[in-house]
């Protein structure tokens, strides 16, 4: 039988967001591997797992979750985190990687289902959709992401400011991503495109330490790296004016 490699969205943070089909993939499988950074410390994901499976189910990997200067680095534990899960898949024949989010929007999974097909050939790779953190911002806020034509455009904050800038200045919704370390550029970015009083952000969605706020109340506080941000689309021509 081929081993078979599934990559688990399992959310923002809160385990009731969760879907049926992650949960019974996280059950189905014979490991459930976490990622985890060099310190090896318990992370989102993990904890969102263990509400629905044992802990001897779990295993965690260390990724560089946070290197983005020493590309090195980076590549050796990527090379060494898929050397890992090839050993649990050619141990176990099934194994799930559980990934904050969705596994195909910014996840570690597209690296590690790379480099495991690559040491096990022949691997089926599959995902699980996840509930993005957009979407429960989006929810746990009031901001409405999308309506009519508009469009929807997604950036994250580490590719720099300049990005961001261009996006707020075209016509629809824009949500930044990882935006915590670079809060004070990204509110000088929605004052000058005129897109601050409508914008919204959070962090820690779903946990106790959640917070959701008016983008309008950044002081170039630091804020924590997965900090999410709404600037919805400009909106003046009433219900359904978007059609």
């Amino acid at each position: 039988m081929s081993s078979r490699l599934v990559g688990v969205g399992v959310g923002p943070g809160d385990p009731e967001l969760v879907t049926v089909k992650g949960v019974n993939a996280l059950r189905a499988a014979d490991v459930v591997v976490v990622p985890v950074m060099d310190t090896g410390e318990r992370g989102r994901a993990e904890a969102t797992v263990l509400h629905y499976v044992p802990s001897d189910k779990v295993v965690r990997v260390v990724f560089a979750l946070n290197e983005r200067t020493d590309r090195a680095r980076r590549e050796a534990a990527w090379d060494a985190a898929g050397e890992r899960v090839a050993g649990l898949l050619r141990e176990h024949g099934s194994v799930a990687f559980a990934t904050i989010g969705d596994p195909n929007v910014y996840s570690t999974f597209t690296y590690l289902a790379q480099t495991v097909a690559a040491l096990v050939p022949g691997t089926v790779v599959e995902t699980v959709p996840g509930i993005t953190a957009m979407q429960d911002l989006a929810a746990r806020s009031g901001a409405v992401l999308t309506e009519g034509t508009e469009p929807l455009t997604l950036v994250p904050v580490t590719a720099g400011a300049a990005v961001l800038k261009d996006a707020l200045n075209g016509p629809g919704t824009v949500v930044a991503y990882k935006f915590g370390r670079q809060a004070t550029e990204v509110a000088e970015a929605l004052r000058d495109s005129g897109r601050l009083d409508d914008a919204v952000w959070g962090s820690a969605l779903g946990l106790p330490e959640e917070s959701v706020r008016p983008a309008a109340e950044l002081d170039g506080a630091p804020l924590p790296y997965l900090s999410t941000l709404i600037a919805p689309a400009r909106r003046a021509d009433g219900r359904g004016g978007k059609l």
